[in-house]
């Protein structure tokens, strides 16, 4: 995981709290025991399960914490807010995009700060279109939908107005150095906000792509109640895309300032995933035989199965062309289906990692059970290991399948759905800490979250410098609801500490997975087996 962010002076206290965990957790890897959920497994091929039926009753818990996760979004909202939701909230960044004559406004910043980076942005819209299209019937149950709608719309007004001409695309909106030595409210911003953008003579085919997977998946989402809005949507991924494909090269290394925060390692998969999207947007199967045919040997690590994240989307790709797999196409060739096979395999191998009775299980656990990998906002790679768990049970639901074979050892959709829930269930408050890590769901959750808005008075008068704010001890005096902190130590340990950026800090990119997974567990139901 990248090194992202934090006060000025905080990284003071942060090192000291990081020196004092580690002798702990190393102690807490060495005596913990697998566990996490997910547990079963059969020496012996189980049966299929019945296919679900519609919507049923629908979890509170799920469903409650659901409708807070969603007003993240509306926490992190720029520009001219319409309806707002949010107390302490105002219009913010109103100019954005005015040096280029264009209205960059919109969009939702970043973390606990007010930068617009395009790569993780685009990426939180791409996982919550997904989110919608595969459990847009149970957010319907849980009367979330609408708000999912809003989120989703609010980054792609963005993304279209960042996407002014073919072969240019704005890639970030603010200095992140001018940005992150200010401690202030976004509504009270002054310092200059430069726009980055990525074009032939500048390549970022990383970010590129991923805007196209965003808007060719919320094209699909829009499709059937804006015509118009969603032709614009794919117009736009369409040639996006085609820039990411034909001038090559990764953003942070044409701007190396951007591996200080979100510093991408390939744009190759990135590429598989736009065209995977465009293949389910448009039905051409030109894009399914780029991701099969053409490139899937070379850019898709059969196999190898890594961890889904904003700069990782093979694990993506993986789980949503295992999707045409399942269900299948008329048209596609021989050789196209042995590609989505090995999509389909290495999906599979992703799944037997994540269950913890597994033979291949992956021993990067804490002894609660929740999956961590990186100390940086470690509930990163939980949640969204765990949404594409929950949308795989539910591909393995709906065509009948009835298990996945982990060296073998075979596993139902029962098991791997209980896996996700064990995830979910941490983060809400089924942990050693018994600490809820959603922000504002049930009595007991971080108060003093790494975010400047919800850090300050609303009435406050800072200017650029309010970091006695930053490093006060005292709980923040507003709540920013539906907030996904960072997350635990490997030893399961959270210090609420503002300056504890590590773990406190939010990022909006975490919300759109979330969302997903939460939708998924709200309630059982069959998923279309198409999404058009």
């Amino acid at each position: 995981m990248v090194s992202k962010r934090g006060g000025c002076c905080g990284w003071l206290i942060v090192a000291l709290v990081l020196a004092l965990v580690a002798t702990a957790a190393v102690v807490a890897i060495m005596k913990r025991k697998p566990g996490g959920g997910g547990g079963g497994g059969s020496s012996r091929r189980p049966k299929p399960l019945p296919v679900p039926g519609p919507p049923g009753d629908v979890d509170s818990k799920y469903g409650d914490s659901l409708g807070i996760a969603l007003q993240f979004f509306q926490v992190q909202k720029a520009g001219k807010l319409v309806d707002n939701q949010i107390p302490w909230r105002g219009d913010s960044a109103l100019d954005d995009g005015k040096e280029a004559k264009l209205d960059l406004s919109k969009g939702l910043y970043d973390a606990g700060d007010h930068m617009k980076f395009t790569f993780p942005m685009a990426f939180t819209a791409t996982v919550l279109a997904w989110s919608i299209l595969e459990y847009g019937d149970q957010m319907t149950a849980a009367k979330q939908l609408d708000p999912a709608l809003d989120g989703l719309r609010w980054i792609t007004d963005f993304l279209i107005a960042a996407h002014p001409s073919d072969n240019v695309l704005y890639i970030q909106v603010g200095d992140p150095d001018l940005d992150h030595n200010c401690w202030q409210r976004p509504e009270t911003m002054t310092e200059k906000r430069p726009l980055t953008q990525i074009n032939p003579k500048s390549p970022g085919s990383d970010i590129a792509a991923e805007a196209a997977a965003a808007m060719a998946a919320a094209s699909m989402v829009f499709k059937s109640s804006d015509t118009k809005y969603s032709d614009t949507l794919l117009q736009h991924a369409q040639k996006l895309f085609t820039f990411a494909d034909t001038y090559r090269g990764i953003s942070s290394d044409t701007y190396p300032k951007l591996q200080s925060y979100y510093n991408s390692t390939s744009y190759v998969d990135e590429l598989l995933w736009a065209a995977s999207w465009l293949y389910h947007a448009t039905g051409d199967q030109t894009y399914l035989s780029y991701v099969t045919v053409q490139n899937g040997k070379a850019y898709a690590d059969w196999g190898r199965p890594t961890w889904f994240s904003w700069d990782d989307k093979l694990p993506g790709t993986q789980v949503l062309l295992s999707r045409v797999n399942f269900f299948g196409s008329k048209q596609t060739s021989n050789a196209e289906n042995m590609g989505l096979k090995s999509y389909r395999d290495t999906a599979e191998a992703v799944i037997c990692g994540l269950l913890p009775d597994s033979p291949s299980a992956t021993g990067s656990r804490t002894g609660g059970g929740l999956v961590w990998i990186s100390g940086w906002n470690s509930l990163q790679h939980a949640t969204n290991a765990a949404f594409l768990a929950v949308v795989y049970s539910d591909y393995m639901l709906t065509s009948q399948t009835a298990a996945v074979e982990c060296s073998g050892k075979y596993f139902s959709p029962t098991d791997i759905r209980n896996f996700a829930i064990s995830q979910a269930n941490y983060i809400l408050g089924d942990n050693p800490m018994k600490l809820s890590y959603l922000v504002g769901y049930g009595s007991n959750y971080p108060q003093q979250v790494h975010h400047r808005g919800a850090s300050i008075p609303s009435d406050a008068k800072t200017g650029c410098k309010g970091f006695d704010y930053l490093h006060s001890t005292s709980p923040n005096p507003n709540i920013a609801t539906g907030a996904l902190v960072g997350g635990p130590f490997q030893n399961d340990s959270f210090v609420d500490l503002r300056d504890n950026a590590v773990q406190t800090e939010s990022s909006t990119y975490n919300s759109g997975t979330l969302v997903g997974l939460l939708s998924g567990l709200v309630t059982m139901s069959s998923i279309a087996k198409t999404f058009t």
